[in-house]
């Protein structure tokens, strides 16, 4: 029993990690999309192909929820909806690692409000440490742009609901297929808004294959993951080890878009990282309920 536990453990983490990496990778891409069709117009075509894709992999007409479990669906869907166009919309105006930072709000106070340990709590401390240490002086000539903090700060607020309402929409169906109906709740929402507002520039042969493979990487790749994970370990354990996420967000920034790092970033991104290791190392210790198994 204790191997399988182990071994749940390892696929969750591993499952984190990859969808870390892909998620930031696609908001580097994303963000060279904005001069052309601005972050609604990237948010439509994220959404629009990874609800395409994820349906024709998934398949979800084959188990889809009853009753009140739409319940859920909707506003697990409205959330992951509400988290990409609000986190567009601030990387927009504010960079990308700073972005993600401000954004992490949301799953820390899911992770603070969960705690029962003071073990956890030094974990999420240090992942604060880390994020301040990310954000420049505000009253300096290069303070960040009071909207794109607000945005930020929404897309957190999305976030946190969308692990909550992750977690709670996991036990009713495969994890495919419940990221499969909240992106489709998501693209009706805001598919139309992107159509509206940027026209056939949607539809641009330059336009539509970085489209696609941003809705890939941002998306369809990563959210699957990430209900794999939410599937083997808490909703608190799952947020604490995503304070990775500004780490990876600044790295993919210097790697794509050429951002250089300070002494006090890496320091920062060291801060994360213990804390996210930290975290991993002790949830395997940690007495909790049997992890949820697919039905499929």
């Amino acid at each position: 029993m204790a191997h399988t536990i182990d071994k749940t453990l390892l696929l969750a983490i591993c499952s984190v990690l990859l969808a870390m990496i892909t998620i930031q990778s696609g908001a580097s891409l994303a963000k060279q999309l904005f001069p052309l069709i601005g972050p609604d117009g990237t948010t439509a075509l994220r959404l629009g192909f990874s609800a395409v894709v994820l349906w024709l992999v998934f398949r979800p007409w084959r188990a889809l929820p009853q009753g009140r479990d739409w319940q859920a669906i909707i506003v697990y869907g409205l959330c992951l909806g509400g988290m990409n166009i609000l986190f567009y919309l601030a990387i927009a105006r504010i960079p990308l690692g700073i972005g993600v930072a401000l954004e992490f709000t949301g799953p820390l106070a899911v992770a603070l409000l969960a705690s029962r340990r003071k073990r956890d709590l030094f974990w999420v401390a240090c992942a604060v440490a880390g994020i301040l240490l990310l954000l420049p002086d505000m009253r300096g000539a290069d303070a960040l742009d009071p909207v794109g903090v607000l945005l930020a700060l929404a897309a957190g607020a999305c976030w946190a609901g969308y692990i909550l309402f992750g977690k709670k929409t996991g036990s009713q169906a495969s994890g495919g297929i419940t990221v499969a109906l909240g992106m489709t709740v998501a693209a009706l929402v805001l598919v139309p808004v992107g159509a509206v507002t940027q026209g056939m520039a949607l539809l641009s042969w330059q336009v539509l294959p970085l489209g696609l493979l941003v809705g890939i990487l941002s998306s369809a790749i990563p959210y699957s993951l990430e209900m794999v994970a939410l599937r083997h370990m808490t909703s608190q354990n799952f947020s604490v080890f995503m304070s990775m996420e500004p780490a990876i967000a600044a790295l993919a920034g210097f790697l794509i878009l050429a951002e250089l790092l300070t002494v006090w970033q890496w320091l920062a991104i060291l801060l994360v990282i213990a804390a996210s290791l930290g975290s991993s190392l002790t949830a395997g210790r940690a007495k909790q309920a049997p992890p949820v198994i697919s039905d499929h």
